[in-house]
């Protein structure tokens, strides 16, 4: 393979040759440099991310220490096995667990505010089904996960003509996405992991001792890294370099109000099997989701606003959570996810001799991360 690239003999010897590299450096990425790097201390692990911040969604997300909200495990539990779902809520709680335990709860912002899901008269059946969800989840747990809460839709000043009831999740809590994603990046270069941010991977050529990775430079030069293994964890973009990997991208919209004096409420909440979510920050309230609204039109890398949903949102919120509130929209955003044709299993396996992937989160990459990381390193053995 050729290359345009002006490479000195210092960069050639130092620069370009690597035990492991890694195509994605948002929170799954970085687990996954911190599980190699645990794995194997003397190995040159190097970290490749296009943006100058991770660009997908581990910095845009809502900073929910998410384990699935009651309507949405009783929604997979009608599209999955119990094993799957059991799987998978085993797999977000060990992921915050872990998290928590490597950074600190003080490092990642994390609090334990208490979780909330409003039922309104579509979702108000779930009541009758939670002695028997907790009975279902008590393999993993100790305690009951949910819990009946009549008060907090009054005592936050939510609208209670529309919120018939609350259920409680025992054990949620919310998280400073920045600060998760800033302390795992100080924790692996204090590894001694090499972090390389404004690199575009455009291709990947597996040859037979390892993989020639090509990355766009702002010289429009194209440089040429090599690595004996390579691990994708660029999630929802996985399929530019993957074309035909089973994921398709969710992108999520995002609002948050200027500051409100007397907030009513603190902690995080769940509306309409998580589709929908809100929480307090600074005083502010944070309010996402509506991707239900139009699952075609937002299977999708752009990172544009999608109006229909952003209204909305801003209907949902002025009615139903601060109906007697007066606030303001201060801006918006949107992060783009990653989702699976009919499971929400993350993909984590060999590609191929030299590749491993370790990708689509399904909106759960926060509880995730640590454990996709740790997962993927365990099947390399070089």
């Amino acid at each position: 393979m050729t290359t345009n690239y002006n490479f000195s003999i210092w960069e050639k010897e130092s620069f370009v040759h690597y035990h492991h590299a890694i195509i994605g450096g948002g929170i799954v990425g970085l687990h996954t440099a911190i599980a190699l790097k645990n794995k194997f201390p003397t190995h040159s692990v190097i970290l490749l991310e296009k943006g100058l911040l991770p660009t997908g969604a581990s910095t845009k997300n809502a900073g929910f220490a998410c384990m699935g909200s009651a309507t949405e495990l009783l929604d997979d539990l009608s599209k999955s096995s119990p094993n799957e779902v059991l799987a998978l809520f085993e797999m977000r709680r060990k992921g915050l667990a872990d998290t928590r335990q490597l950074l600190g709860d003080d490092a990642i912002g994390y609090q334990a505010n208490g979780s909330y899901e409003l039922l309104n008269e579509n979702d108000v059946h779930a009541i009758g089904k939670i002695e028997a969800l907790n009975t279902f989840l008590s393999p993993l747990i100790q305690e009951n996960a949910f819990t009946i809460n009549n008060t907090i839709i009054a005592q936050n000043k939510f609208d209670i003509n529309y919120f018939k009831t609350a259920i409680q999740n025992n054990l949620e809590g919310e998280l400073h996405t920045g600060k998760l994603v800033k302390s795992l990046l100080h924790y692996a270069m204090h590894l001694g992991i090499e972090v390389r941010t404004g690199c575009n991977v455009s291709g990947i050529d597996e040859i037979t001792n390892g993989v020639n990775i090509i990355c766009n430079t702002s010289t429009e030069q194209a440089m040429v890294l090599r690595a004996t293994t390579v691990c994708i964890c660029t999630n929802a973009f996985t399929k530019q370099l993957l074309p035909n990997i089973d994921l398709e991208p969710g992108r999520g919209q995002v609002l948050v109000t200027k500051p409100i004096g007397n907030l009513a409420f603190k902690g995080i909440y769940h509306l309409e099997q998580g589709y929908y979510y809100f929480r307090e920050i600074n005083n502010r309230v944070l309010f996402g989701g509506g991707r239900n609204l139009d699952f075609d039109k937002e299977a999708t890398t752009s990172f544009a606003i999608n109006e229909a949903i952003i209204n909305d949102l801003q209907f949902k919120l002025a009615n139903y959570i601060l109906p007697h509130t007066p606030h303001e929209i201060d801006y918006t955003w949107t992060g783009i996810m990653a989702f699976g044709n009919n499971t929400k299993t993350p993909i984590i396996q060999k590609y191929s001799p030299h590749i491993y992937l370790a990708v689509r989160c399904g909106g759960m990459g926060v509880a995730f991360g640590s454990e996709m990381g740790r997962q993927v390193a365990e099947l390399i053995n070089y």
